[in-house]
């Protein structure tokens, strides 16, 4: 059951040449392959043009993945694989015996391999969409007890993605199948999807590589998603041909790239391992074009360029991608526009990311975190002033409004922006589907930080129900002292002891998380919109006039000043998590905004007893 002659070989090692496949192409079930047969396989190497090459099947790893999880060991020749070895890019390559497809090249010996020695994904396997669940990150985030914070939301997008499950070997199999390797390097894993990547600059990207990289993405040089200049083909997709998966379009762009397996009526099969392993998912399937093949010692890479989405890939699962010709995925449209009052000029930048729970968030966060270390100061401290919206279909839409300043204000400034995408698009309640984010950012090259250096009242007798200023005095990082006044107006009437608290926005938020637990949460999404909108801000100070007194916080609701009698009542009929008491009452705030990022708190008590 040798499908190559003596001749086509020849060919194939020369520098191949390509073979047209049946019209309709038969499928080789695994249970069929055995050891010994020689297959052929199509990819492309420069070019449109798809080339053969030739694999020599090892053997069949059987179970090796879980139950019914197969792995076709082959070594592949032919091309430039003798010199380049197994190529990142060409993971999806078809591989038939007979002109039978039996499945896509997709996994590699570790790195440093003197031998290509590949596995093959089956294509049964590959094909069954719906038995392979995905096995990819959660996508949940962290408790959200309110109120929030700017630091709490610039935690919530995830610091990395879940890194891909390696394809775990038996060394007793590779023994008996009798593969040389003297050098076994963490056995057979998933080849590498390279990342073609435009508009990014090389010191912004370093923040995100750690996170791709662990997912089994590694960035290479490439272009964007642009015709210009590019040979791209307009011919029907076939096996063989490289595609994008695209994750940004526009002004900045991204996509991971990899090679179409199978085609079956306007559904495409490709890759033969995860892209992210996001299951159901709505990824643009874009056309790609590969300008050559850059060999490495370690993996070599196709330098590929981005065309045009012809449909959208709406599986993702560890043993492939498949998508839908024709049918083009929806995008969230994302505007930044950054201002650089010594330049004088604004700078506009308009890009599209995908509409996913994780993605949308975290590459709206790499685009912004991009747009601000290209265009402002890359050395020393800066601050950040952000104004926008994200518009939400058929709900209230969700401000940005907060200042950074420090060493690390440009991370922070991209986090806050994707911290409430992440919150929204990952809530409890019901799906929310963004439809735009518009954001505004000044950038200013000094650092904008003061802290909370004394509060005191102006009045030393002030009188029950009458205003008296509060003087608050902050000191800038220079030592300059400035001077705010906020009127407080006390109570007509009250035989307790009063408090003034004037503090920063997070430390005021922890504090009153600190007080109701668990307890303070949405319980819808109106609720959790305006959560976000009401967030304490890093530039803002608070004052708060407290009383002592019994209340609760019940289903996210604060209640102040409740009876003990209707106080047992409540808490007896809250189910655990939904009931805190509260031993404070808020009886005014006020807030004052500033151009400064503001920490430090301070408390002054007030004798009732005194006043009268």
């Amino acid at each position: 059951m040798k499908s190559s002659s003596p001749f086509i070989s020849a060919l194939l090692l020369i520098g191949g040449v390509f073979i047209s496949l049946p019209a309709q192409t038969q499928l080789m079930p695994v249970e069929k392959v055995e050891p010994g047969m020689q297959g052929t396989g199509v990819t492309v190497f420069a070019g449109n043009e798809r080339t053969e090459f030739s694999a020599e099947i090892l053997g069949v790893l059987q179970n090796s993945m879980g139950p019914l999880r197969h792995l076709i060991l082959a070594r592949l020749e032919g091309g430039p694989l003798e010199d380049s070895g197994v190529i990142q890019g060409m993971s999806g390559s078809p591989v038939y015996i007979d002109d039978q497809l039996i499945g896509a090249v997709s996994y590699s010996l570790g790195s440093f391999s003197k031998d290509t020695i590949a596995g093959i994904t089956p294509i049964g396997e590959m094909l069954r969409e719906d038995l392979t669940p995905p096995t990819g990150a959660v996508r949940s985030i962290p408790s959200l007890p309110l109120p929030l914070s700017t630091d709490s939301l610039t935690s919530l997008t995830p610091n990395g993605l879940r890194a891909s499950v390696p394809f775990e070997t038996n060394q007793r199999d590779l023994t008996a199948l009798a593969v040389s390797i003297p050098s076994f390097l963490g056995g057979l894993q998933p080849i590498p999807t390279p990342l073609t990547l435009s508009g990014f600059t090389r010191q912004s990207f370093d923040y995100l590589d750690p996170m791709f990289r662990s997912t089994g993405m590694v960035r290479v040089a490439g272009g964007g998603f642009s015709t210009l200049n590019q040979p791209f083909s307009d011919a029907p997709l076939e096996p063989g041909d490289p595609i994008g998966v695209g994750l940004i379009q526009g002004d900045l762009s991204m996509a991971g790239t990899g090679t179409v397996t199978y085609i079956d009526g306007n559904r495409v099969y490709a890759f033969g391992h995860q892209f992210y392993n996001a299951g159901p998912s709505t990824f643009p399937m874009t056309r790609a074009y590969v300008h050559t093949v850059l060999p490495s010692q370690a993996l070599s890479s196709r330098i590929t360029s981005i065309g045009e989405t012809l449909g959208t890939i709406d599986h993702d699962r560890s043993t492939g991608i498949s998508g839908t010709l024709g049918n083009l995925p929806p995008l969230v449209p994302v505007h930044v526009e950054l201002l650089t009052p010594d330049r004088n000029r604004p700078e506009s930048f308009d890009f599209s990311v995908v509409a996913d729970d994780l993605f949308t968030p975290f590459l709206s966060y790499n685009a912004v975190l991009n747009t601000l270390l290209s265009y402002s100061r890359q050395l020393g401290a800066a601050t950040y002033s952000l104004e926008g919206q994200a518009l939400l279909d058929g709900l209230p839409p969700v401000t940005f409004q907060e200042s950074f300043s420090g060493a690390s204000s440009s991370v922070l400034a991209a986090l806050y922006v994707s911290g409430p995408l992440t919150a929204l698009l990952n809530n409890e309640f019901e799906p929310i589907t963004v439809e735009k984010v518009d954001v505004s950012i000044t950038a200013h090259t000094e650092n904008r930080t003061a802290t909370l250096d004394r509060v005191w009242l102006d009045d030393p007798r002030p009188r029950l129900g009458r205003p008296v200023p509060l003087r608050i005095a902050i000191r800038n990082r220079r030592g300059d002292e400035l001077l705010r006044t906020v009127i407080i107006d006390l109570p007509a009437s009250n035989r307790d002891q009063l408090q003034l608290l004037v503090s920063d926005g997070a430390s005021l938020a922890r504090r009153e998380r600190q007080q109701t637990g668990e307890a303070a949460r949405a319980a819808n999404v109106l609720q959790l919109i305006d959560a976000l909108n009401s967030a304490r801000r890093n530039n803002h100070l608070y004052i708060q006039l407290l009383r002592s007194d019994t209340g609760a916080v019940v289903n996210g609701q604060r209640l102040p000043s409740l009876p003990t009698s209707v106080l047992g009542v409540v808490s007896a009929d809250q189910r655990p998590g939904t009931f805190a008491p509260l031993r404070t009452a808020v009886l005014r705030e006020w807030s004052l905004p500033f151009d400064h990022v503001i920490s430090g708190s301070r408390i002054l008590s007030i004798d009732i007893d005194a006043l009268e």
